[in-house]
């Protein structure tokens, strides 16, 4: 397997985490717990109850949404009145719903990953333009995917690997309806670096459990069998039904409504779960006999969490993503330090979240530019909570 990997830019992983005390930080004057939150390549935002959100990490694009440019290890607020319900950070870039499906993005905008019309840079939110509501959205590498609550797809941002599924590859600064008017009710774009040759893809789960994906295939994450890329969605082979569903860069997971974990795509570091590393073109489960509540796909690795709370990671762990304490790749799963007992947990990419049924959150892995919102730049081996 891979090591001393070097990271470019540009990712996107969904995590849920809140804001307390962490090993090796200071003291907070108070503890912020988050209802929804999501980390990207280097940054992080959350929001709370009351629809305040935060976000952390690097913001050389402007994607902490607090007006300026400024890194930070520790949480700051997103400017503006503007509340939202639920977030994605994306790549360099963040997408926010409102409680009446309202959809904000700000941050780096030169693929018209915003939606607003507009290639411009936003240091704080801007409306999606259209009018549309959404249930959901998902901030991928330089694009970004939502879905109605009536099961609608739209995209907009980059298409070079046809992965806004509208039948082209034709890149678009506001939304544009998904191709074969079908009805998701989970939607995951994938995450990815732009300098680096990561074929961008999107998934999604019809209502019926069908999953779909589209885009880029270089690696077999589109799971239909082939290698061939797709403008337009492509069901998953096999007669497999899934509640929930993930992508990766480079690969993808899903979960059956009985809980039973599937990957497909690539492999070189494990990430798929099976034992080896030979990509997959099509579904094969993860080993073990583990039933999951949720699962995420990070960069090169992949997390779930069981109903008993405890989380599980495979694939590439050079930075400590697995949180077990040591930097040991694997190509199986293994348990994450501790008992904290969480009830979600998500693989960003070189570090990972989850938050427990108290809503503490904890992260772990690589940190070099605060995405851990620690308040420090130190990489953590085992789980550690987030200073507010």
């Amino acid at each position: 397997m891979r090591s001393n990997r070097v990271y470019h830019l540009l990712a996107t992983v969904p995590v849920l985490i809140s804001a307390s005390v962490a090993a090796g930080g200071k003291q907070g004057s108070s503890q912020v717990t988050f209802t929804a939150v999501s980390a990207g390549l280097y940054h992080t935002c959350g929001v709370t109850a009351t629809g305040a959100t935060y976000c952390w990490g690097l913001n050389g694009f402007g994607q902490l949404g607090d007006g300026t440019e400024t890194n930070r290890s520790q949480p700051v607020l997103v400017v503006g009145d503007v509340k939202f319900v639920a977030v994605s950070a994306g790549d360099a870039h963040t997408c926010g719903i409102t409680a009446v499906g309202a959809a904000y993005c700000w941050g780096r905008n030169v693929f018209g990953q915003l939606g607003d019309g507009s290639t411009t840079n936003r240091s704080s939110p801007v409306p999606v333009k259209g009018g549309l509501r959404f249930a959901a959205v998902s901030a991928g590498m330089v694009y970004t995917c939502g879905v109605t609550a009536g099961g609608a797809a739209y995209c907009w941002g980059d298409n070079t690997w046809g992965q806004l599924g509208d039948g082209t590859r034709t890149r678009r600064s506001k939304p544009v309806p998904v191709a074969n008017g079908l009805n998701f009710t989970a939607l995951s774009a994938s995450g990815g670096f732009v300098l680096v040759d990561f074929h961008a893809h999107t998934c999604g789960v019809t209502d019926g459990g069908t999953a779909y994906c589209w885009g880029g295939n270089s690696s077999g994450q589109l799971g239909d069998g082939t290698k061939s890329n797709r403008s337009t969605p492509v069901p998953v082979v096999g007669s497999l039904s899934f509640a929930a569903i993930s992508a990766g860069p480079k690969h993808t997971c899903g979960i059956s409504a009985a809980g039973a974990a599937y990957c497909w795509g690539g492999n070189d570091e494990g990430e798929v779960g099976d034992g080896t590393t030979t990509d997959r073109s099509s579904p094969v489960p993860v080993a073990g006999d583990v039933s999951f509540v949720g699962i995420s796909a990070g960069f090169f690795h992949a997390c779930g969490v069981t109903a008993g709370g405890e989380a599980h990671c495979w694939g590439n762990n050079d930075y400590g993503q697995f949180g077990d304490g040591d930097t040991t790749s694997r190509s199986t799963r293994v348990l994450v330090a501790g008992d904290a007992g969480f009830t979600v947990v998500s693989a960003g990419s070189t570090h990972t979240c989850g938050i427990t049924a108290t809503g503490v959150a904890y992260c772990w892995g690589g940190n070099n530019e605060g995405q851990l919102g620690d308040g420090t730049t130190t990489r953590r081996l085992t789980p550690a909570r987030v200073v507010q």
